[in-house]
């Protein structure tokens, strides 16, 4: 009884697709992550360019000779994502299409979703609720359609979808040979796609309006399914299919054959593939052929459809690319020597560019010529030019992209491309990040206007640029309606391609190893400069990406700032910095009004002074204003502050920053800021007025807080700054407002009807971009309700429903009866986003605001989405906060912060400190901060902590800190740093001296060995040579992230595994040290056998680099043995310090003797290949996992060495990952398979079906849908709640009835599983008791049913394997964690019904949700 979470969701991007969406003049991307879905609009922002050499950078050029000494400065036009939303789907995305459909809810286009097991989804966006919307959901998953004897399974084939670019059908290819066509109903059928107008349709609404039988009827027809041998009995192997533009009626090109096609069979099978275009006719169900291209090589592997000017289809191979055209006239490149031999087929010859086409992505990016961009499987980028004889292709050329061209921008296979317009293309990649491309042309950019470029240099404004780029990113005419003459055009020019990055979504995939660092063990052979670094917190170190996207990604589950000083303020309370303006008194400057140039200057907001409330030694509170100077502060008595019994609350800045506001705890005190020093001398320039600045602080006004009505004193529990208003809400439920007027004075706004409510939370809200703001205010009661300043007459915007925390509130929710209310006590609107984008969130429940249209009010059509966070505070037993601080107890915790590190963030104090951080491409994460309870935080920024922050925790300590740099949050919720490597990282280890050793390679050519017995081999003359990769293994010092040691292996040795075992390395005094194991493989080709070799390192001191203190460490090899066959595995065995390794086929146990010699003394025959080989501590137990015939159970004596199995599983289990699981003096085993799915294999000997323990039992099977790389076991630091922890019903009636833990007994060690997957999912495999199974397992059940699945699919489908019910009676499933952590999305009232049917409590709940996320792994108290 298990349960599976992932903490870390897919970052892999499979499938991307540029559509309108939200809209019908909105262009979105939609972007599929294996089992997530996201949606992003673009936005255009300025950037300043990178750096330019030569004339372009000659500032003599310019026309303003003033400049000369000025270092030119360029910007560009950059086009970011923007999340619009995304939506995890109980299903592994295969394709996706867009359509146009009519009577769609946005007036947009919709999207065709295809899934693994021929399922498909056609869903739309609703824009009244801000969400998806499922129009229908199609099934052809039949056993009948697949009932061929011997044939092919569904799940192997190869399925995929591909639309019609007139949107008049869809194909879905499942199965060995079938075709599913999902016609769609247009809006005109008797109209030609280049005459239909979407916005005559739209009229034709308006005025006519739509009959009944039209409105009900759906926007597709009735589906049904082809099988291809009914168009030809020849289309028995297809190998891709593909719709074509241009065509009147649906038409689709097809390469098939009647054999299958084999690389080991060319002499017999050389051109066997044929190119068909095939016409269907949709009310018939027939189709007709048009044209048909045999002798087509036997590599080719796609089809890909081209729009006008080029029409007609490439056609794509490893070796060469053809161009079929509408008349199947054909024209081909060959790129590399191996098309002569591989075909017969006439090829224009450049194979001189010795390129390898296998992976490439191909997507047209110029729809004036035609030009295509291909990406290779290394990510390096190539041109197709077509030269056109009017409408037919009569030469293509392709031309690399030189490097800087940006022809190596991207680092690794691309799996799919998508051209936005615009000058830019979506690139994603299963192998690492995607990204967005902007290019340029040179051809484009002659002779047209600086706004007409792309990539402008001329004199129009920014803004105006700007402007254009959201308003009209894209040229949003569908391909197909554009017209082209024909005319003759030539290729495009060497070099006339221009590429550069516009955006990146980091990714984590594929995760090929992790290790998880601790701090280094201090040795006498360390140096003091080395060991006095602090050592970098690190959760989990994983190696991710393929080829040059290789990294090593540094992982954190919390926040760990970097600090910048550290110091003690005892009794603190809180803290605040101040920055004002400076005020220039009346008749001192004449000319200029505001000082521009010191606005302008670098320090013109840098943080002026820091004030600090701490506990009197009265038993008051005082406060101490200090100057700031850098880091360094020292107190200063400037000023009328408000300091002995200055119990301050809050410290802000109105009008303008030029008044300064003090908040105590019964009064408010407004003071002048900075002013120009009347002793100062007339000022000939504004340079002169900042040299005479003085801080005067001076009291202006004192505001004290009263009752109106009998006078008496009132406290203020929280304020609200937002320029020119304050609010302060008072201890008696009272709201005041107060605005400072064009001379800085404050004044009180009256307003009866704020003055008749009693409000529970206050908040005031002003975006940086609109002129109003607005006050947010949470009723007793739960209701919302806001007024738009400087109108209190009455509230223009009321939502009562705010407490029911329903998924989508609006001012008409109205729940049922129910007393299910959450109990909120404090709200706060604040700006989320980053330097690309911001919107206002309402938090601490995260509901972010959509209003209808930008130009009407923000409350106009007022809609909130609930974003649910997997986020849990923290438990805290540290008295600090309840003793200390126990006065503040109802002051507001969170802390909004405009420019931190370049976020608009929220921070949280208090027992669990965490900030809402939100990049522009993801949604809004809460991430903890690696800190004890925080008292109080406030931006800091000066030159030497630029956008920091200062904050003081429990024990008085002041921390100034800033974000680390490089460092992403938002995309994963968690801590993110990707320190590349460029090159692909296939294993890693932590040494405990601080060190990483990696086992990389690099690529070489391949060349045959020398052998007597193969005298044909000497005879090879090719020059296009294959490439191995040769082993190289790196060390890299944790501190500085810098590589300090580097070992190349022997010429076509790769290295397949990398551990740290404590090994004894001696006989006679039993000692021990860790070493580093390397295994790896030999590999001559495929005709000679694989050998194998194991090294032994030890880490040595050296004498470090002048300047390089790191560099005191090296590997020193000790030992090294080839092996007959492949290493593929290493671990630590038993308790005295030996290894065992699995070569080739055995499993062998080995002793480091003095010598250096690996001395065997045991071993265990395997069957195939060896991919798992775990050991359970010093128990001696061994997991042997076998790439196809399953795992095997054994054991390790030492008295006398031997091995024995225990044993097995199923024969037939490609076994990649395997993992123990220990649980209740219970021994599971996890097993992670090909097919991605999870089995829990148990060994029990007492059980009859075990036949005495031989046969492992199989309990259950869980799809996971991401192909597993790793698996392993860690002890959590806390465990699952027991009854006795949970408060019962009962527990106040009846003492006795509660269940006391016995404290003499010792609790078991809680275990849980970390998994990783090439999908760059990280998720966690978690022991369950029986009475937890049971609720969970329920809970699951009723979120399965009540919340909203996308795209119409089943959850509990999803993780069901068929044919996989387990070996014994009464085998249970493995718990989906998924769901349980969508718990935060239902409303209250679902969750108390849920609560209630489970027969569990919240707290429960809650702590449960606690250990699954990892709290007891990741998080430290």
């Amino acid at each position: 009884m298990q349960c599976y979470t992932e903490i870390v969701a897919p970052t892999a991007v499979r499938h991307a697709v540029h559509l309108p969406f939200l809209s019908r003049k909105a262009n979105n991307l939609v972007v599929a992550k294996s089992s997530l879905l996201q949606i992003f609009e673009l936005k255009g922002t300025i950037t300043e360019a990178a750096e330019i050499s030569g004339a372009e950078n000659d500032v003599s050029l310019m026309p303003d000779t003033e400049a000369a000494d000025v270092p030119l400065q360029r910007t560009e036009y950059t086009s970011k994502l923007v999340l619009i939303g995304e939506y995890p789907l109980a299903g592994i995305i295969t394709s996706l299409a867009r359509v146009r459909v009519r009577g769609t809810k946005s007036g947009a286009e919709v999207l065709l979703v295809a899934f693994r097991d021929a399922k498909l989804s056609l869903v739309e966006w609703d824009p009244e609720v801000y969400n998806l919307n499922t129009i229908s959901i199609h099934y052809y998953e039949n056993p009948d359609l697949l009932s061929e004897p011997w044939g092919v399974e569904l799940a192997n084939c190869h399925n995929f979808l591909t639309a019609d670019p007139s949107s008049r059908c869809a194909a879905l290819k499942f199965g060995p040979r079938n075709l599913a066509i999902l016609p769609f109903r247009q809006a005109d059928e008797d109209l030609a796609i280049d005459q239909y107008d979407p916005d005559q349709e739209e009229k034709s609404k308006a005025v006519n309006g739509d009959s009944g039988a039209k409105a009900n009827q759906t926007p597709y027809a009735a589906s049904f399914v082809l099988p291809l041998t009914m168009l030809d009995p020849a289309l028995t192997h297809p190998v891709h299919l593909a719709f074509l533009y241009e065509y009147r009626e649906p038409t689709f090109g097809i390469i098939s054959a009647s054999q299958a096609a084999a690389s080991s069979l060319l002499q017999e099978r050389k051109d066997i593939l044929t190119y068909t275009v095939f016409t269907l006719d949709l009310e018939q169900k027939a189709s007709t052929t048009l044209l048909s291209v045999t002798g087509i090589p036997y590599d080719i592997s796609r089809v890909v459809p081209l729009p006008l000017p080029v029409g007609g289809a490439l056609l794509i191979g490893n070796n060469e690319i053809i161009h079929v055209d509408q008349g199947g006239k054909s024209n081909g490149i060959a790129v590399n020597e191996l098309a002569k031999s591989s075909t017969g087929f006439s090829l224009a010859d450049q194979s001189d560019l010795a390129l390898r086409l296998e992976g490439c992505v191909i997507e047209q990016i110029s729809l004036d010529t035609g030009d295509a961009l291909i990406i290779l499987n290394n990510g390096d980028l190539l041109t197709l030019t077509f030269t056109l004889d009017g409408r037919s292709v009569s030469r293509m050329t392709l031309q690399p992209v030189d490097e800087d061209h940006g022809g190596r921008v991207v680092s690794c296979r691309a799996s799919c491309a998508t051209n936005i317009g615009r000058g830019r293309i979506f690139v994603g990649s299963e192998d690492g990040d995607s990204v967005l491309l902007g290019w340029t042309n040179k051809a484009d950019l002659t002779g047209l206007t600086r706004s007409g470029a792309f990539e402008d240099d001329g004199d129009t404004s920014d803004e105006e640029i700007v402007d254009d780029l959201d308003d009209d990113l894209y040229d949003d005419t569908p391909l197909p309606v554009k017209q082209t003459k024909a005319v003759t055009a030539a290729a495009s020019a060497p070099g006339s391609y221009t590429f550069r990055i516009h955006d990146v979504l980091p990714s984590l995939a594929p995760i090929k190893g992790v290790t998880f660092p601790t701090p280094p063990i201090p040795t006498s052979g360390q140096g003091t400069n080395v060991s006095s670094q602090p050592f970098p917190t690190v959760d989990i170190l994983a190696s991710t990406g393929t080829g040059r996207a290789g990294a090593l990604t540094v992982l954190n589950r919390e926040l760990h700032p970097t600090n910048i000083k550290e110091t003690t303020l005892a009794s603190a309370r809180g803290l605040w910095t101040l920055h004002t303006r400076r005020q220039a008194r009346k008749g001192l400057i004449s000319e200029g009004g505001h000082d521009a140039e010191g606005e302008m200057a670098s320090d013109a907001e840098y943080d002026q002074y820091l004030v600090v409330c701490r506990a009197g030694s009265n038993g008051n509170e005082d406060t101490i204003v200090y100057q700031i100077n850098g880091t360094e502060f020292e107190e200063t008595s400037k000023g009328d502050f408000e300091r002995e019994d200055g119990s301050t609350m809050n410290v802000g800045a109105l009008a303008e920053g030029t008044k300064v506001v003090q908040v105590l705890r019964n009064e408010i005190r407004t003071y002048d800021s900075e002013t120009i020093n009347p002793l100062s001398p007339p000022a000939k320039s504004h340079l002169c007025y900042i040299l005479f600045m003085s801080a005067q602080l001076n009291m202006d006004q004192i505001i004290p807080m009263e009752d109106e009505d009998s006078g008496a004193e009132l406290r203020i529990i929280n304020t609200s700054f937002a320029d020119p208003y304050l609010l302060v809400l008072r201890d008696d439920s009272t709201v005041k407002l107060f605005k400072a007027n064009g001379s800085g004075e404050v004044e009180e706004m009256e307003s009866d009807v704020l003055s008749s409510f009693k409000w529970m939370s206050a908040s005031l809200y002003k975006s940086a971009t609109g002129p109003e703001a607005m006050a947010f205010l949470l009723t007793p009661e739960g209701g919302l309700h806001i007024y738009t300043m400087p109108d209190l007459s009455s509230p223009s915007y009321i939502a009562d429903g705010l407490s029911f925390l329903p998924p989508f509130l609006t001012a008409e929710y109205a729940p049922r009866r129910t007393t299910a209310k959450a109990a909120l006590t404090e709200i706060l609107v604040a700006d989320l986003g980053d330097m690309t984008t911001k919107s206002p969130h309402l938090i601490p429940f995260h509901y972010p605001a959509r209003s209808s249209s930008s130009s009407e009010p923000f409350t106009s059509n007022l809609r909130w989405i609930k974003l649910s966070q997997q986020h849990l505070p923290k438990y805290s037993e540290e008295p600090a906060l309840d003793t200390e601080d126990a006065g503040r107890r109802e002051e507001s915790t969170l802390i909004p912060l405009d420019n931190v590190g370049g976020y608009s963030t929220v921070f949280q104090s208090g027992a669990s400190p965490c900030f809402i951080l939100k990049e522009a491409s993801s949604a809004p994460r809460v991430i903890g901060l690696s800190s004890k309870a925080v008292k109080g935080l406030t931006r800091y920024h000066t030159a030497a902590s630029e956008r920091g922050f200062a904050y003081i925790d429990v024990d008085n300590t002041l921390r100034i800190s800033r974000l680390p740099s490089q460092t992403r949050y938002g995309d994963l919720g968690w801590e993110m740093r990707k320190i590349p490597q460029g090159q692909e990282i296939h294993a890693v280890a932590y040494h405990p001296r601080g060190l990483y050793v990696m086992g990389t390679g690099q690529m070489e050519e391949f060349t045959l060995p020398e052998d007597t017995y193969h005298y044909e081999w000497a005879k090879e003359d090719t020059t296009f040579k294959p490439n191995v990769e040769r082993g190289v293994l790196k060390v890299m010092d944790a501190r500085t992230l810098s590589v300090i040691d580097t070992h190349i292996l022997e010429p076509q040795e790769a290295i397949m595994c990398v551990e740290v075992l404590n090994l004894e390395v001696s006989e006679s005094t039993h000692e021990r040290k860790p070493l580093v194991a390397v295994g790896t493989a030999i590999v001559h080709g495929e005709d000679l056998a694989t050998k194998g070799a194991i090294y032994i390192f030890e880490v040595i001191t050296v004498v470090p680099e002048p300047g390089k203190p790191e560099t005191n460490k090296k590997l020193r090899l000790i030992s090294k043995e080839e092996v007959k066959g492949a290493v593929t595995a290493v671990s630590e065995l038993g308790t005295q310090g030996f290894l065992i390794m699995a070569q080739g086929q055995k499993c062998m146990v080995r002793g480091l003797k003095e010598d250096g010699t690996l001395l065997p003394v045991a071993f265990m025959d395997m069957q195939c290949y060896v991919t798992v080989l775990k050991t359970l501590g010093t128990t001696g137990m061994l997991l042997m996992g076998d790439a196809y015939k399953g795992m095997w159970f054994a054991g390790y004596t030492e008295e006398p060495y031997k091995m024995m199995i225990f044993g097995k599983s199923r024969s037939k289990m490609e076994v990649m990952a395997a993992e123990f699981l220990p649980f209740e003096k219970q021994l599971h085993f996890i097993v992670a398979d090909a097919d991605c799915n999870l089995h829990v294999l148990q060994f029990d000997p007492d059980q009859p079906k075990s036949l005495s323990g031989q046969r492992l039992l199989h309990k259950s099977t869980f799809h996971t849908g991401h192909f597993p790389t790793t698996m392993s076991l860690h002890r959590s630091s806390i465990n699952l709640p027991s009854t006795s922890d949970l408060p019962s019903v009962n527990s106040s009636s009846d003492p006795n009835s509660m269940e006391i833990d016995n404290p003499f007994e010792p609790k078991q060690p809680f275990y849980q599983i970390l998994h990783t997957t090439q999908s760059g999912t990280i998720a966690l495999i978690t022991p369950l008791p029986e009475s937890t199974y049971r609720r969970l397992n329920a809970l699951a059940i009723f979120l399965a049913n009540n919340l909203e699945s996308s795209c119409g699919l089943n959850p509990r489908a999803y993780r069901a394997v068929e044919g996989e019910m387990g070996s014994g009676s009464g085998t249970r499933g493995i718990v989906d964690g998924n769901l349980l952590m969508r718990w935060g999305e239902l409303g209250e009232p679902r969750r108390w019904e849920g609560l209630a049917k489970v027969g569990g409590t919240e707290w429960g709940s809650r702590a449960e949700r606690e250990v699954l996320s990892g709290a007891g792994l990741f998080l430290k108290n």
